[in-house]
């Protein structure tokens, strides 16, 4: 391999490396929020497992669907969180 081609490689490796780190601190700052989604706005598979991606919930506010919101931000909304959502379904 010539010093060019392992020049590019390097460069895609760390360019990769920083898309995949990216996500994760934004993840950090977010958190799920359940039962303010519109329908078809929610962000992943549904609790209750209905579904398993994004855009098909089918009822607005429907307190087994998320989206991740600021955190802190949740109860502002006047969502739930996980924790909220796994008390009501034992009780």
């Amino acid at each position: 391999m010539n010093q060019r081609a392992m020049i590019a490689a390097a460069a895609a490796s760390l360019m990769s490396l920083a898309f995949v780190a990216g996500p994760a601190h934004a993840a950090d700052e977010k958190e799920k929020c359940f039962g303010i989604a519109k329908a078809g706005q929610n962000d992943c598979a549904s609790i209750s497992g209905v579904h398993s991606c994004a855009g098909q919930s089918k009822a607005d506010m429907d307190k087994g669907e998320w989206k991740y919101v600021a955190k802190g931000t949740c109860k502002d909304m006047k969502g739930l969180s996980m924790d909220d959502v796994k008390a009501m379904k034992k009780g």
